[in-house]
């Protein structure tokens, strides 16, 4: 595979992986914020789904596809923007995959509370809250990623 050819795909992946992230949380976030438990149940299930197909394939390439890029580059992986762009995903990535977990809990639990006609439990709220505090520091994490992306110093280049 060439560079270019790489270097389009780990784009296109992350474009896929940011906006996903950005429009499941949206969602989810507003269908809370509805109180809604039907709705809050149907899109849980969608945010559920889209990370099955969108999100986690892309968590898995572009580490891939990112250090196979600089490999063929020759640059270092101490290098200071692939350092701190590692570091930032690790630590979006530590906070993903908790929230994970709470979204596939929260689906459940709401999928039950539409199915007996009760309100979403105090348990679902709390793991709301902490879903959106892990979201935060994991989104920031992306878009500084993002931005070493696109501002990268190649040496030599």
């Amino acid at each position: 595979m060439t560079y270019s050819v790489l270097k389009t795909l780990h784009i296109l992946s992350m474009v896929l992986l940011f906006g996903t992230g950005l429009g499941s949380a949206f969602y989810k976030w507003m269908a809370d914020r509805s109180g809604n438990v039907a709705h809050i149940a149907v899109t849980n299930r969608h945010v559920v789904l889209a990370d099955w197909i969108f999100t986690s394939p892309t968590v898995i390439f572009q580490p891939i596809s990112g250090l196979w890029m600089v490999s063929l580059l020759g640059v270092p992986l101490t290098t200071p923007w692939i350092a701190a762009s590692l570091l930032l995903f690790f630590l979006a990535g530590a906070c993903w995959l908790p929230v994970v977990w709470l979204q596939i809990r929260m689906e459940k639990i709401s999928a039950e509370a539409v199915a007996h006609g009760t309100p979403l439990p105090d348990l679902y709220w709390k793991m709301a809250r902490y879903w959106f505090w892990l979201g935060a520091p994991a989104f920031s994490a992306m878009v500084l990623v993002v931005a070493l992306m696109v501002f990268k110093h190649i040496p030599g280049a």
